[in-house]
């Protein structure tokens, strides 16, 4: 059974999505793993910070149908389709690594390139999985996370 990862982002009413997203997801997929809550400066434009975690869960879903599920979990918290990539929202769930699985199908990237691009995936990802490797690069979270640039990063825990 494969391991999927899905990272959580919210900066609309924040506490409120985060923490019913967590049911939701815990409702579809069974039990979470959860990384710590980061407080995250906005990437890409000008707005409230983020609330951004880490979730680790198993299943034996086809990856598609996992992400359609995290589709329907954003449309009920508000989420519209027709969003900007870089702006604010209610909840954004993205399927970043599903078992070794590579694809890049339209809309399903797996690996997420997010994962090496921002430290609010990259640190959580860390923090619940250092010693899984990328299913590309093969290097370990842990070993990706030492080696990023930090200068950047505007983020924190938060006591969640």
């Amino acid at each position: 059974m494969p391991t999927g990862y899905i990272s959580i982002g919210s900066n609309i009413e924040r506490e409120k999505n985060t923490r019913s997203s967590l049911v939701a997801l815990e409702k579809g997929f069974g039990k979470l793993v959860a990384s710590s809550v980061y407080e995250s400066e906005p990437v890409g434009f000008s707005g409230n910070a983020f609330y951004n975690l880490i979730v680790g869960f198993q299943s034996d879903l086809e990856v598609k149908a996992v992400a359609k599920q995290l589709r329907q979990i954003e449309l009920d918290h508000g989420r519209t389709r027709d969003s900007q990539k870089f702006s604010a929202r209610t909840l954004d769930l993205d399927l970043i690594l599903y078992g070794d699985l590579i694809i890049h199908d339209g809309r399903l990237q797996i690996p997420r390139d997010e994962i090496e691009r921002y430290a609010f995936v990259l640190e959580p990802l860390a923090e619940i999985s250092p010693d899984l490797q990328h299913p590309v690069s093969k290097q370990r979270y842990s070993e990706m996370w030492a080696a990023f640039d930090k200068n950047n990063s505007k983020q924190h825990i938060i006591d969640f």
